[in-house]
Protein backbone atom coordinates (compact mmCIF):
# COMPACT_ATOMS: atom_id res chain seq x y z
CA UNK A 1 0.00 0.00 0.00
CA UNK A 2 1.09 3.48 -0.59
CA UNK A 3 -0.74 4.97 2.54
CA UNK A 4 0.01 3.40 5.93
CA UNK A 5 -3.11 2.79 7.85
CA UNK A 6 -1.39 0.88 10.42
CA UNK A 7 0.25 3.72 12.05
CA UNK A 8 -1.17 4.36 16.09
CA UNK A 9 -1.33 8.25 16.02
CA UNK A 10 -2.19 9.25 19.86
CA UNK A 11 -5.01 12.19 20.09
CA UNK A 12 -4.26 12.80 23.74
CA UNK A 13 -4.28 16.24 24.30
CA UNK A 14 -5.87 17.41 21.15
CA UNK A 15 -9.13 17.95 22.39
CA UNK A 16 -10.35 15.21 20.42
CA UNK A 17 -13.41 14.11 21.55
CA UNK A 18 -12.79 9.94 20.54
CA UNK A 19 -9.97 10.10 23.38
CA UNK A 20 -10.33 13.23 25.55
CA UNK A 21 -14.28 14.15 25.41
CA UNK A 22 -15.53 10.36 25.73
CA UNK A 23 -16.74 10.25 29.27
CA UNK A 24 -18.94 13.35 29.21
CA UNK A 25 -20.58 12.69 25.49
CA UNK A 26 -21.20 9.06 26.88
CA UNK A 27 -22.26 9.33 30.49
CA UNK A 28 -22.76 13.13 30.86
CA UNK A 29 -21.03 15.25 33.20
CA UNK A 30 -22.86 14.66 36.68
CA UNK A 31 -23.32 10.65 36.17
CA UNK A 32 -24.70 9.61 39.16
CA UNK A 33 -22.86 6.56 39.58
CA UNK A 34 -18.87 7.39 38.94
CA UNK A 35 -16.60 4.98 36.46
CA UNK A 36 -14.46 2.75 37.47
CA UNK A 37 -11.95 3.07 34.79
CA UNK A 38 -9.55 0.57 34.50
CA UNK A 39 -6.01 0.91 34.50
CA UNK A 40 -3.40 1.31 31.31
CA UNK A 41 -4.57 3.03 28.60
CA UNK A 42 -8.22 2.73 26.71
CA UNK A 43 -8.89 1.92 23.42
CA UNK A 44 -11.28 4.73 21.47
CA UNK A 45 -13.52 2.66 19.17
CA UNK A 46 -16.63 4.45 19.63
CA UNK A 47 -17.47 7.92 17.58
CA UNK A 48 -17.39 7.75 13.87
CA UNK A 49 -14.06 9.69 12.84
CA UNK A 50 -10.85 7.90 12.16
CA UNK A 51 -7.94 6.93 14.08
CA UNK A 52 -5.82 7.67 10.52
CA UNK A 53 -3.91 10.67 9.12
CA UNK A 54 -6.18 12.41 6.96
CA UNK A 55 -4.62 12.50 3.20
CA UNK A 56 -1.99 14.80 2.37
CA UNK A 57 -4.98 15.87 -0.51
CA UNK A 58 -6.19 18.15 2.31
CA UNK A 59 -3.33 18.67 4.81
CA UNK A 60 -1.14 19.94 1.58
CA UNK A 61 -4.23 22.38 0.54
CA UNK A 62 -4.41 23.60 3.87
CA UNK A 63 -0.62 24.12 4.21
CA UNK A 64 -1.29 26.10 1.48
CA UNK A 65 -3.65 28.27 2.64
CA UNK A 66 -1.92 28.92 5.52
CA UNK A 67 0.81 30.77 3.40
CA UNK A 68 -1.90 33.60 2.83
CA UNK A 69 -0.89 35.31 6.45
CA UNK A 70 -5.41 36.78 6.41
CA UNK A 71 -7.89 34.62 8.02
CA UNK A 72 -10.67 36.50 7.81
CA UNK A 73 -14.46 35.97 7.21
CA UNK A 74 -15.35 33.22 4.50
CA UNK A 75 -17.54 32.15 2.54
CA UNK A 76 -18.30 30.08 -0.33
CA UNK A 77 -17.85 32.68 -3.09
CA UNK A 78 -16.54 31.08 -5.88
CA UNK A 79 -16.84 27.64 -7.70
CA UNK A 80 -13.92 25.57 -6.43
CA UNK A 81 -15.60 23.52 -4.06
CA UNK A 82 -18.58 22.97 -6.53
CA UNK A 83 -16.32 22.55 -9.55
CA UNK A 84 -14.30 19.50 -7.24
CA UNK A 85 -17.56 18.52 -5.40
CA UNK A 86 -19.48 18.28 -8.90
CA UNK A 87 -16.68 16.39 -10.14
CA UNK A 88 -16.57 13.84 -7.75
CA UNK A 89 -20.38 13.19 -7.56
CA UNK A 90 -20.33 12.97 -11.39
CA UNK A 91 -17.51 10.89 -11.59
CA UNK A 92 -18.18 8.21 -8.41
CA UNK A 93 -22.06 8.77 -8.28
CA UNK A 94 -22.66 9.54 -12.56
CA UNK A 95 -25.23 12.40 -10.47
CA UNK A 96 -24.91 16.18 -11.20
CA UNK A 97 -26.64 19.16 -10.22
CA UNK A 98 -26.47 22.91 -10.58
CA UNK A 99 -24.44 25.80 -8.97
CA UNK A 100 -27.19 27.54 -7.33
CA UNK A 101 -28.72 24.40 -5.53
CA UNK A 102 -25.60 23.55 -3.62
CA UNK A 103 -25.71 25.20 -0.18
CA UNK A 104 -22.71 25.23 2.50
CA UNK A 105 -23.24 23.70 6.10
CA UNK A 106 -21.31 23.34 9.18
CA UNK A 107 -21.94 19.84 8.71
CA UNK A 108 -24.51 17.59 8.34
CA UNK A 109 -25.73 17.52 11.89
CA UNK A 110 -26.52 21.68 11.64
CA UNK A 111 -28.12 21.02 8.19
CA UNK A 112 -30.49 18.79 9.82
CA UNK A 113 -31.57 20.76 12.75
CA UNK A 114 -31.99 23.97 10.12
CA UNK A 115 -33.86 21.83 7.88
CA UNK A 116 -36.55 20.48 10.33
CA UNK A 117 -37.08 23.94 11.19
CA UNK A 118 -37.17 25.34 7.83
CA UNK A 119 -39.77 22.87 6.60
CA UNK A 120 -41.57 22.11 9.51
CA UNK A 121 -43.95 23.57 11.75
CA UNK A 122 -44.45 23.29 15.66
CA UNK A 123 -46.60 20.00 16.23
CA UNK A 124 -45.63 18.57 12.72
CA UNK A 125 -44.18 14.96 12.80
CA UNK A 126 -40.52 13.59 11.38
CA UNK A 127 -39.83 10.31 10.35
CA UNK A 128 -36.48 7.84 10.53
CA UNK A 129 -36.30 4.37 10.24
CA UNK A 130 -34.55 2.54 13.24
CA UNK A 131 -32.12 1.78 15.00
CA UNK A 132 -31.02 5.33 14.15
CA UNK A 133 -28.25 7.75 14.80
CA UNK A 134 -29.17 9.82 18.05
CA UNK A 135 -28.97 13.36 16.57
CA UNK A 136 -31.53 12.34 14.16
CA UNK A 137 -33.96 12.22 17.12
CA UNK A 138 -31.99 15.43 18.38
CA UNK A 139 -33.03 17.17 15.60
CA UNK A 140 -36.28 16.03 15.07
CA UNK A 141 -38.01 17.34 18.01
CA UNK A 142 -36.72 20.41 19.20
CA UNK A 143 -39.09 23.34 18.71
CA UNK A 144 -42.30 20.81 19.43
CA UNK A 145 -41.59 18.76 16.60
CA UNK A 146 -42.08 14.63 17.05
CA UNK A 147 -40.51 12.01 15.97
CA UNK A 148 -42.14 9.10 14.56
CA UNK A 149 -39.80 5.71 13.99
CA UNK A 150 -40.19 3.26 11.67
CA UNK A 151 -38.64 -0.06 13.09
CA UNK A 152 -36.58 -2.08 10.66
CA UNK A 153 -36.79 -6.22 10.70
CA UNK A 154 -33.62 -7.80 11.65
CA UNK A 155 -33.06 -10.93 9.74
CA UNK A 156 -31.72 -14.34 10.84
CA UNK A 157 -28.07 -13.23 8.91
CA UNK A 158 -28.13 -10.33 10.97
CA UNK A 159 -29.28 -7.87 8.32
CA UNK A 160 -31.75 -5.45 8.44
CA UNK A 161 -34.70 -4.81 6.27
CA UNK A 162 -37.66 -1.92 5.84
CA UNK A 163 -40.84 -3.20 6.89
CA UNK A 164 -42.81 -0.93 3.97
CA UNK A 165 -46.24 -2.13 6.10
CA UNK A 166 -45.30 0.05 9.39
CA UNK A 167 -43.08 2.70 6.73
CA UNK A 168 -46.44 3.39 4.65
CA UNK A 169 -48.73 3.49 7.70
CA UNK A 170 -46.25 6.06 9.64
CA UNK A 171 -45.60 8.06 6.17
CA UNK A 172 -49.40 8.35 5.67
CA UNK A 173 -50.15 10.27 9.12
CA UNK A 174 -51.02 13.62 7.98
CA UNK A 175 -48.66 15.11 10.74
CA UNK A 176 -45.52 13.75 9.04
CA UNK A 177 -43.67 16.34 6.63
CA UNK A 178 -40.35 15.18 6.72
CA UNK A 179 -38.23 11.71 6.15
CA UNK A 180 -35.00 11.29 7.67
CA UNK A 181 -33.29 9.12 5.25
CA UNK A 182 -29.83 7.66 6.18
CA UNK A 183 -28.13 6.28 2.97
CA UNK A 184 -25.84 4.54 3.65
CA UNK A 185 -27.48 3.44 7.31
CA UNK A 186 -25.80 4.22 10.40
CA UNK A 187 -25.45 2.09 12.82
CA UNK A 188 -26.32 -1.01 10.53
CA UNK A 189 -24.79 -0.02 7.45
CA UNK A 190 -27.22 -0.86 4.52
CA UNK A 191 -26.56 0.61 1.39
CA UNK A 192 -30.40 0.83 0.24
CA UNK A 193 -31.07 -0.85 -3.28
CA UNK A 194 -32.97 0.99 -6.68
CA UNK A 195 -36.08 -0.62 -5.54
CA UNK A 196 -36.16 0.21 -1.68
CA UNK A 197 -35.14 4.07 -2.92
CA UNK A 198 -37.93 4.55 -5.06
CA UNK A 199 -40.23 2.32 -2.86
CA UNK A 200 -39.59 4.56 -0.15
CA UNK A 201 -39.55 7.52 -2.02
CA UNK A 202 -42.52 7.42 -3.65
CA UNK A 203 -44.57 6.67 -0.61
CA UNK A 204 -43.73 10.28 0.77
CA UNK A 205 -43.99 11.41 -1.98
CA UNK A 206 -47.48 10.51 -2.63
CA UNK A 207 -48.18 11.74 0.90
CA UNK A 208 -46.72 14.95 0.74
CA UNK A 209 -43.45 14.31 2.68
CA UNK A 210 -40.47 15.96 2.21
CA UNK A 211 -37.07 13.78 2.26
CA UNK A 212 -33.54 14.80 3.91
CA UNK A 213 -31.15 11.98 2.67
CA UNK A 214 -28.01 12.04 4.86
CA UNK A 215 -25.85 10.30 2.32
CA UNK A 216 -22.60 11.12 4.47
CA UNK A 217 -20.99 7.64 4.64
CA UNK A 218 -22.07 7.35 0.75
CA UNK A 219 -17.84 7.28 -0.31
CA UNK A 220 -17.25 4.43 2.42
CA UNK A 221 -19.28 1.55 0.87
CA UNK A 222 -17.21 -1.41 0.44
CA UNK A 223 -15.44 -2.48 -2.41
CA UNK A 224 -18.31 -4.42 -4.37
CA UNK A 225 -20.99 -2.27 -3.46
CA UNK A 226 -22.11 0.56 -5.20
CA UNK A 227 -24.41 3.70 -3.93
CA UNK A 228 -26.46 5.69 -5.65
CA UNK A 229 -27.76 9.23 -4.58
CA UNK A 230 -31.33 9.14 -4.20
CA UNK A 231 -31.52 12.57 -6.02
CA UNK A 232 -30.46 10.57 -9.07
CA UNK A 233 -32.88 8.05 -9.45
CA UNK A 234 -35.60 11.49 -9.16
CA UNK A 235 -33.73 14.25 -11.38
CA UNK A 236 -36.84 16.44 -11.64
CA UNK A 237 -38.02 16.26 -7.76
CA UNK A 238 -38.26 19.38 -6.15
CA UNK A 239 -38.31 17.23 -2.49
CA UNK A 240 -35.35 15.59 -1.27
CA UNK A 241 -32.52 17.33 -0.09
CA UNK A 242 -28.91 15.57 -0.39
CA UNK A 243 -26.69 15.63 2.49
CA UNK A 244 -23.17 14.86 1.60
CA UNK A 245 -19.71 16.20 3.29
CA UNK A 246 -15.92 15.25 3.68
CA UNK A 247 -15.77 14.95 6.91
CA UNK A 248 -16.40 10.91 6.92
CA UNK A 249 -14.69 10.35 3.88
CA UNK A 250 -11.32 11.92 4.27
CA UNK A 251 -11.46 12.20 7.91
CA UNK A 252 -12.07 15.63 8.24
CA UNK A 253 -14.96 16.05 11.04
CA UNK A 254 -13.39 18.80 12.34
CA UNK A 255 -13.31 21.12 9.61
CA UNK A 256 -17.35 21.30 10.08
CA UNK A 257 -17.65 21.68 6.08
CA UNK A 258 -20.84 19.82 4.40
CA UNK A 259 -22.68 20.46 1.27
CA UNK A 260 -26.21 20.36 1.04
CA UNK A 261 -27.98 19.60 -2.21
CA UNK A 262 -31.79 21.37 -2.18
CA UNK A 263 -32.88 21.45 -5.93
CA UNK A 264 -36.04 23.81 -4.77
CA UNK A 265 -35.73 27.19 -4.74
CA UNK A 266 -38.11 28.25 -2.10
CA UNK A 267 -36.53 26.36 -0.14
CA UNK A 268 -33.16 27.72 -0.89
CA UNK A 269 -34.44 31.20 -0.41
CA UNK A 270 -35.38 30.28 3.23
CA UNK A 271 -31.50 28.82 3.71
CA UNK A 272 -29.96 31.76 2.51
CA UNK A 273 -31.94 33.55 4.51
CA UNK A 274 -31.84 32.22 7.94
CA UNK A 275 -28.63 29.62 7.87
CA UNK A 276 -25.36 31.06 9.26
CA UNK A 277 -22.90 31.50 5.91
CA UNK A 278 -19.84 31.66 7.27
CA UNK A 279 -17.06 28.83 6.50
CA UNK A 280 -13.59 28.24 7.99
CA UNK A 281 -11.32 29.08 5.48
CA UNK A 282 -9.34 26.12 6.32
CA UNK A 283 -11.93 24.27 5.78
CA UNK A 284 -12.80 24.89 2.56
CA UNK A 285 -9.19 24.62 1.19
CA UNK A 286 -9.35 21.12 3.13
CA UNK A 287 -12.64 19.80 1.56
CA UNK A 288 -11.74 21.29 -1.89
CA UNK A 289 -7.90 19.39 -2.04
CA UNK A 290 -9.80 16.55 -0.78
CA UNK A 291 -12.21 15.82 -3.46
CA UNK A 292 -9.41 17.40 -5.99
CA UNK A 293 -6.39 14.81 -5.28
CA UNK A 294 -7.58 12.43 -2.42
CA UNK A 295 -9.47 9.56 -4.55
CA UNK A 296 -6.33 7.04 -4.76
CA UNK A 297 -6.24 7.84 -0.70
CA UNK A 298 -9.86 6.63 -0.42
CA UNK A 299 -9.75 3.94 -2.69
CA UNK A 300 -6.52 2.43 -0.87
CA UNK A 301 -8.46 3.10 2.92
CA UNK A 302 -11.33 1.34 1.48
CA UNK A 303 -9.32 -1.89 0.73
CA UNK A 304 -8.24 -1.21 4.19
CA UNK A 305 -11.54 -0.81 5.79
CA UNK A 306 -12.67 -4.57 3.64
CA UNK A 307 -10.21 -6.38 5.87
CA UNK A 308 -10.80 -4.84 9.18
CA UNK A 309 -14.40 -6.34 8.47
CA UNK A 310 -13.40 -9.43 7.27
CA UNK A 311 -10.64 -10.02 10.08
CA UNK A 312 -13.84 -8.68 12.86
CA UNK A 313 -16.13 -11.58 11.14
CA UNK A 314 -13.65 -14.28 11.91
CA UNK A 315 -12.55 -13.04 15.46
CA UNK A 316 -16.05 -12.95 16.03
CA UNK A 317 -16.68 -16.41 14.35
CA UNK A 318 -13.78 -18.13 16.27
CA UNK A 319 -14.15 -15.98 19.77
CA UNK A 320 -17.16 -15.37 20.33
CA UNK A 321 -19.34 -17.88 17.77
CA UNK A 322 -22.73 -16.75 19.21
CA UNK A 323 -22.34 -13.15 18.41
CA UNK A 324 -24.51 -12.06 15.68
CA UNK A 325 -22.69 -10.35 12.67
CA UNK A 326 -22.61 -8.98 8.76
CA UNK A 327 -20.21 -6.68 6.94
CA UNK A 328 -21.88 -3.91 6.72
CA UNK A 329 -21.99 -2.81 2.69
CA UNK A 330 -20.80 0.87 3.86
CA UNK A 331 -19.33 2.49 6.73
CA UNK A 332 -16.31 2.06 8.79
CA UNK A 333 -19.03 0.83 11.27
CA UNK A 334 -19.99 -2.51 13.01
CA UNK A 335 -22.86 -2.99 14.40
CA UNK A 336 -22.65 -6.72 16.21
CA UNK A 337 -25.37 -8.36 18.31
CA UNK A 338 -24.17 -9.90 21.56
CA UNK A 339 -28.02 -10.83 22.97
CA UNK A 340 -26.13 -14.37 23.44
CA UNK A 341 -24.22 -12.97 25.89
CA UNK A 342 -26.22 -10.09 27.54
CA UNK A 343 -30.04 -9.03 28.85
CA UNK A 344 -31.52 -5.92 28.33
CA UNK A 345 -30.72 -4.23 31.33
CA UNK A 346 -27.04 -4.11 31.27
CA UNK A 347 -25.61 -0.42 29.71
CA UNK A 348 -22.76 -2.60 27.14
CA UNK A 349 -20.92 1.65 26.47
CA UNK A 350 -20.10 1.15 30.34
CA UNK A 351 -19.90 -2.37 30.83
CA UNK A 352 -16.90 -2.59 28.32
CA UNK A 353 -15.50 0.67 29.28
CA UNK A 354 -15.23 -0.89 32.89
CA UNK A 355 -14.78 -4.19 32.39
CA UNK A 356 -12.91 -4.04 28.86
CA UNK A 357 -11.01 -0.73 28.47
CA UNK A 358 -12.72 -0.24 25.28
CA UNK A 359 -14.60 2.53 24.73
CA UNK A 360 -17.48 1.59 21.96
CA UNK A 361 -21.08 2.79 21.75
CA UNK A 362 -23.68 0.36 23.04
CA UNK A 363 -27.08 0.24 21.64
CA UNK A 364 -28.75 2.36 23.97
CA UNK A 365 -27.06 5.39 22.79
CA UNK A 366 -28.90 4.90 19.61
CA UNK A 367 -33.05 5.51 18.68
CA UNK A 368 -34.49 2.16 19.39
CA UNK A 369 -33.96 -1.49 18.43
CA UNK A 370 -30.81 -1.29 19.71
CA UNK A 371 -30.69 -2.92 23.46
CA UNK A 372 -27.62 -5.53 23.54
CA UNK A 373 -25.93 -4.55 20.34
CA UNK A 374 -22.59 -2.54 20.07
CA UNK A 375 -21.07 -0.23 17.46
CA UNK A 376 -17.68 -0.63 17.27
CA UNK A 377 -15.42 1.71 14.70
CA UNK A 378 -12.92 -0.20 12.51
CA UNK A 379 -11.36 3.10 11.39
CA UNK A 380 -8.31 1.84 13.20
CA UNK A 381 -5.07 0.12 12.80
CA UNK A 382 -5.96 -3.52 12.44
CA UNK A 383 -3.60 -4.45 15.80
CA UNK A 384 -5.51 -1.61 17.58
CA UNK A 385 -8.81 -3.35 16.38
CA UNK A 386 -7.48 -6.94 17.46
CA UNK A 387 -6.51 -5.61 21.10
CA UNK A 388 -9.69 -4.01 20.96
CA UNK A 389 -11.23 -7.71 20.31
CA UNK A 390 -9.06 -9.29 22.64
CA UNK A 391 -10.05 -7.21 25.24
CA UNK A 392 -13.96 -7.65 24.56
CA UNK A 393 -13.37 -10.97 24.53
CA UNK A 394 -11.87 -11.07 27.69
CA UNK A 395 -14.61 -9.05 29.53
CA UNK A 396 -16.91 -11.61 28.50
CA UNK A 397 -15.58 -14.68 29.51
CA UNK A 398 -14.74 -13.03 32.97
CA UNK A 399 -18.42 -12.02 33.26
CA UNK A 400 -20.07 -13.52 36.69
CA UNK A 401 -23.10 -15.25 34.87
CA UNK A 402 -21.68 -18.63 34.78
CA UNK A 403 -24.17 -20.25 31.91
CA UNK A 404 -22.94 -17.62 29.67
CA UNK A 405 -19.02 -17.89 30.20
CA UNK A 406 -19.63 -21.83 29.88
CA UNK A 407 -21.61 -21.21 26.79
CA UNK A 408 -18.66 -19.59 25.48
CA UNK A 409 -15.74 -21.52 26.82
CA UNK A 410 -17.38 -24.59 25.16
CA UNK A 411 -18.02 -23.68 21.86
Amino acid sequence: MTFNFDKIISRQGTNALAEDGYENYLFGASSAEPLNLPSGDLISMWVADMQFAAPDAAIDAVRKRLEHPIFGYTMNFDDQLYDAFGAWCERRYGWSFEREQMMVSLGVIPALFALVEYICNPGDKVLTLTPAYGYFKHAAVQQDRELVTSPMRECANGDYEIDFDDFERKVSDPSVKLFFLCHPHNPTGRVWTENELRKMAELCFANGVRIVSDEIHCDLTRSCVRHVPLAKLFPESQDIITCMAVSKTFNLAGMMVATVIIPDETLRTVWKSRNYPFINPLSLAAAVGAYQDGEAWLEELRVYLDSNFEFLRKELSAKLPLARFKVPEATYLAWVDLSAYFDSSINLTRFFLENAGVILEGGEMFVDNGAQRIRLNLASPTHQVQAALDKIRDAILNRADAGTTQTLMSA
